[in-house]
């Protein structure tokens, strides 16, 4: 059972007084000296030294220290709907403690109780999350939280949760005596046994307060309750307060590593601070716009930028990494998600959504789209806006810049052009613009340094696509394909705790970029464990090829297909696809996608430098770091591109 002084703590937060380690030593933080640095002193030399908060790592200084011991955190997906509820409903009830540190205690007895509870159970709500920094550490340590909520039958809950979609979260707003008198009236017509009155009226307090706001038809004060950012969207009051997130087409026609020939546009997600205007974050894929391609995005903004930037190649800094208030999303299908829902609210992001017909909701991320869009129509290849513009310039035959080469040079004008120069709507450089929010100037106070994540891997989990599959004697079978680790053993044929007649389910999550291993949640260590292919002489491939292979052979009859007509239908595509790259776009297109194929230049010629302003000619070198070249490592850093 975990302990209740235990903690797994989400961020740590750059301070004087903190204890953190750097390039093997040990330090203590003495000031701030800049948005992406402090000053420090060696524990052992005493001397003082200026390092980058990117660089330091709080976590082996409190765990050498024994000041906090640290446990796993569960999964998200393993709390039940009643325990995420109650967890956000003290979420709620702290949030004003948290917007105001110094509220008086007369109005934090109030809070206490509004929500129904004593105040000081309101401050150790609030001490809990303050240590961990994650919204789970609020779920309630033990099962059976309210009296009678296990004893009710599933017609019972079944009732309450009819009559609630029905009559309760409507624009007509009933009260909870009616909720309360139709739940008894149905359950009379059932002729089953009626809830006691006060289980159905805590049914209806423990709703998101957001979501019933909402659902009753007043969604402006939702959005005025709840909103963390005092002010008018999009005119966010400080850095990360807002955070705007979309696709887009890439205006350029990129082409292969291998031959350098053209195989279509590439998808860009961007992330951009409506306060500063920084890009906090971005993704390139030539795959089309889904939930991966948000959590990539939203991974790489959360996250520093430090290691991305020298995988790249790019000089400059790019100091922008925390969790954000707001994420501001297009109401397109790829934003809805459980996944994507649940881990938002796991690290406090508050999810809106555009207003259908409400063009300017979008309009921060809209603009940088197209400030982009006018640098990289100045790039070989480009498609220009629209036909018309790119009347006499042949996009594919100009074609000369690969997507890692595309990648490099967009972020290199991110970084040391847009962030740099006067933004006219500031009146100043959005890095200034930050520096300015997170620091302060001689007007206001700045918000402080972002917190850093602790884990960056968990995080990045938190936000892949989960499995749930029992565990057999051969490992575990996703999508036809076998995994399997000696870790699994215990869990053989294990039956489900709670019913022996099932199989027990396990928590998995996959990267879809590269099957060949998955991440399965050991419930003794409450941890991932990665497991590889069972076969691991099988080639990496990735979710969409395997989808692909499967649909071909369902439409050649077969209909024995298994693992091994899988790997045997991907050797034969492959094959195909090496003959055929200089013949057709599409299978070009297809090996640059090949997680495991696409081989290094054997002629060790260098990497090629696009001029900016200045188009030029093809037939380029082959990039020497190819990200494409080796295997996908999912989510190993988001800050690296594969």
């Amino acid at each position: 059972m975990r302990s209740d002084n235990r903690i797994h703590k989400a961020f740590y937060t750059a301070e004087p007084g903190q204890l953190v380690t750097s390039g093997g030593r040990r330090y203590r933080i003495t000031h701030l000296v800049s948005v992406d640095s402090v000053f420090a002193v060696d524990l052992e030399t005493n001397e003082s030294t200026r390092l980058r908060i990117d660089t330091l790592d709080f976590t082996p200084v409190l765990e050498d220290a024994a000041a906090k011991a640290e446990v796993p955190r569960k999964d998200l997906a393993q709390y039940s709907d009643e325990e995420w509820a109650e967890a956000q409903r003290r979420m709620q009830a702290i949030k004003p403690l948290l917007d105001r540190p110094m509220r008086p205690r007369s109005e934090t007895e109030k809070i206490a109780q509004g929500v129904g509870v004593h105040v000081s159970t309101l401050y150790k709500w609030l001490k809990a999350y303050q240590l961990a920094g994650h919204v789970s550490a609020l779920v309630p340590s033990k099962p059976g939280r309210r009296t009678g909520v296990r004893l009710l039958t599933d017609e019972q809950e079944k009732l309450i949760e009819s009559v609630i979609a029905d009559d309760f979260l409507t624009k007509q707003r009933n009260k909870p005596q009616h909720i309360v008198d139709e739940v008894n009236r149905r359950a009379r017509l059932a002729k089953i046994p009626a809830p006691h009155a006060n289980t159905v009226r805590n049914r209806l307090k423990s709703l998101p307060a957001r979501q019933t706001l909402r659902e009753r038809g007043r969604r402006d004060l939702a959005r005025g309750l709840y909103e963390p950012i005092k002010g008018e969207f999009p005119g966010a009051d400080f850095p990360l307060a807002i955070v705007q997130i979309d696709h887009t087409p890439a205006d350029i026609i990129v082409v292969d590593e291998a031959h350098r020939r053209p195989i279509g546009r590439p998808w860009l997600t961007l992330a951009i601070d409506t306060y500063s205007r920084m890009i906090v974050g971005l993704y390139l894929t030539f795959e089309k716009p889904s939930s991966t391609s948000v959590a990539m995005c939203l991974a790489n903004a959360i996250c520093p930028k430090r290691e991305y930037l020298a995988t790249l190649g790019v000089a400059g800094e790019w100091p922008v990494w925390g969790v954000m208030n707001v994420l501001h999303l297009d109401n397109a299908k790829e934003f809805h998600g459980a996944v994507l829902e649940r881990g938002c609210e796991e690290y406090n992001i508050d999810l809106q959504w555009r207003r259908p017909g409400v063009p300017e909701d979008g309009g921060t991320i809209e603009r940088m789209m197209g400030t982009v869009a006018n640098q990289v129509h100045k790039w070989p290849g480009t498609t220009f806006s629209n036909p018309q513009k790119r009347k006499g310039y042949d996009s594919e035959a100009e074609a000369a810049l690969t997507l890692a080469e595309f990648e490099r040079n967009l972020v290199d004008f991110i970084v040391n052009v847009y962030h740099q120069r006067r933004h006219a709507q500031l009146g100043m450089a959005p890095i200034k613009k930050w520096a300015d929010g997170v620091a302060g100037d001689a007007t206001r106070p700045g918000k402080g340094i972002p917190a850093v994540p602790a884990d960056p891997m968990r995080l990045r989990l938190d936000f892949m696509p989960i499995f749930y599959r029992s565990v057999q004697q051969y490992g575990i079978q996703i999508d036809l394909i076998n995994y399997y680790d000696k870790v699994l053993n215990p869990y053989i044929n294990s039956t489900d705790p709670n019913d022996e007649k099932k199989r027990r389910q396990f928590l998995i999550r996959r990267d879809p970029r590269d099957i060949s291993k998955i991440y399965f949640f050991d419930p003794l260590s409450e941890g991932y464990v990665q497991i590889p292919y069972r076969d691991i002489g099988h080639p990496p491939m990735s979710a969409w090829e395997l989808k692909d292979i499967q649909r071909e052979l369902r439409e050649k009859g077969r209909r024995d297909i298994d693992e091994n007509a899988i790997f045997e239908a991907l050797g034969r595509m492959r094959a195909m696809v090496e003959s055929a790259v200089h013949k057709t776009k599409s299978a070009r297109r297809q090996a640059t996608r090949n997680p495991a194929k696409m081989k290094h230049s054997q002629d060790g010629q260098k990497p090629i430098e696009v001029i900016l302003e200045t188009e030029q000619k093809h037939k380029q070198p082959v990039l020497d770091d190819d990200p494409f070249a080796q295997p996908v490592v999912p989510f190993d850093d988001i800050s690296v591109y594969r």
